[in-house]
């Protein structure tokens, strides 16, 4: 069996640390497969390379990495760590293709050891900042770090909603994931006074607060499928269902999730579920993939669908 050096034990607790609100010497002594003894000696040893690690007595206390009053040795310099978070920020915010979800955690991560002056650094030259993106909706990056820690750790966030009509009502939930569509965010969450699952838009909360109140992560959908379903069928009068005659990935191509869900039905065809207030809009979607479908209902659909054509042939007639 090879033996773990100092340095890279060390290292393992580092990467352990981030990870929960705080842990004991004892959680830590089994991870690492130490005595407690040696878990406060390493302990020490970070501090001596600048990181801030507090510890508290008393029940629910233990080690927790914080946030310090120099940026612990990241190999990072002041200018670096600065240019690293705008960066991270700009990608969460979806301006890098595929990379929003990772940067948000590695941003979650920087921020919790960044000082306040370097904090403020960043946020300035974000607020300087300007992209040239597609129409979706602008998130507060700090918004998002404040959500995805409260994912992570597990506490419950309170904050003003804004409805469909308009009227804002304090919400208390238990977040769970973050989702985004590309266009716009979305928080899955237990809701707590309405004691169901429930999906809320990031652009649409006010006065966000974490506390300090935690709570144990009950069983839960798949976050992806449930705010897809959210978005696409459960706010709409309408929604409509077509099997189109094509494989998934061609559909996929063409019709974005935050406006239909595709599922395959394992022939070579996919079932399209698009919701709408507005049949027409909806057999617009339709009859834009150009492709063989068969109208699985509703039956007013098809109406709609024969008032298109019978429109469009006017126009080219």
């Amino acid at each position: 069996m090879i033996r773990e050096t100092t340095t890279e034990r060390v290292l393992r607790l580092l990467a352990l640390l981030p990870r929960r609100p705080a842990w004991t010497a004892a959680e830590l002594a089994a991870e690492l497969r130490v005595t407690d003894r040696s878990v406060r000696r390493d302990v020490e040893r970070l501090r001596a390379l600048g990181y801030p690690v507090h510890a508290t007595a008393g029940v629910g206390g233990g080690y927790q990495l914080g946030a310090g009053t120099r940026l612990p040795p990241l190999l990072l310099d002041d200018e670096e760590a600065i240019a690293t978070a705008v960066s991270l920020r700009l990608a969460s915010a979806g301006t890098v293709a595929g990379a929003g979800e990772a940067a948000l955690r590695a941003l979650a991560k920087l921020d919790q050891v960044m000082p306040p002056r370097l904090r403020a650094e960043v946020r300035a030259v974000h607020g300087a900042t300007e992209t040239l993106v597609g129409p979706g909706v602008q998130v507060d990056p700090e918004l998002l770090v404040t959500l995805a820690r409260a994912c992570r750790d597990a506490v419950r966030v309170r904050f003003r909603y804004a409805g469909r009509g308009g009227q804002e009502r304090e919400r208390t939930v238990e977040p769970v994931r973050m989702v985004t569509t590309g266009r716009r965010w979305y928080l899955m969450a237990w809701d707590v006074d309405r004691d169901d699952w429930r999906t809320f838009r990031l652009d649409r909360m006010r006065e966000v607060a974490a506390t300090t109140w935690r709570f144990r992560p009950r069983e839960h959908p798949d976050p992806v499928g449930y705010v897809q379903r959210s978005v696409t069928e459960a706010p709409y009068r309408y929604v409509g269902r077509l099997r189109v005659m094509a494989p998934i990935e061609q559909v996929q191509a063409l019709m974005p999730p935050q406006v239909a869900r595709l599922e395959d039905l394992g022939d070579g065809s996919c079932l399209l579920v698009i919701g709408g207030d507005d049949l027409d809009w909806i057999a617009v979607h339709a009859a834009r993939l150009r492709l063989p479908a068969q109208v699985l209902g509703p039956p007013e659909l098809r109406d709609a669908i024969a008032r298109l054509a019978r429109h469009l042939d006017g126009l080219v007639s």
